[in-house]
């Protein structure tokens, strides 16, 4: 057997990262890794829902932005509650594509990640 453990990001501001992830998507942190030398930090956030880990990692000498190509890799979460979510990400102003033919839309984290909200199938 084999299954999905985790997918990472790398962040330049790990902090303002997980605030974000906490208020957008509702993730928390399970764990971390610290460099000894401080060298690297790397974040573990979850949902209470499933095993699936977003990995943030923080490089302590990077200070350029990540080049992230043409946005065409992203993360997708389904919910229960797009209306409620479309809302609070609009208040965020977070939202940097919506596609209502097919009924979702991205919203851009801190680094320009993209991430897709998807209305749960019913």
């Amino acid at each position: 057997m084999i299954s999905f453990n985790h997918f990472n990001f790398n962040v330049l501001d790990l902090e303002k990262s997980i605030q974000f992830y906490e208020e957008a998507i509702g993730l928390h942190v399970s764990r971390e890794k610290n460099a000894a030398d401080g060298s690297y930090r790397i974040v573990y956030l979850k949902d209470d829902v499933c095993d699936f880990s977003l990995e943030l990692t923080w490089m302590a000498e990077r200070k350029e932005p990540y080049n992230l190509g043409d946005e065409e890799f992203h993360l997708a979460f389904v919910t229960d509650d797009y209306e409620g979510f479309y809302k609070k990400h609009q208040e965020m102003g977070c939202i940097c594509f919506e596609n209502p033919k097919m009924g979702i839309y991205f919203i851009n984290d801190p680094d320009g990640y993209w991430i897709e909200i998807v209305p749960e199938k019913k």
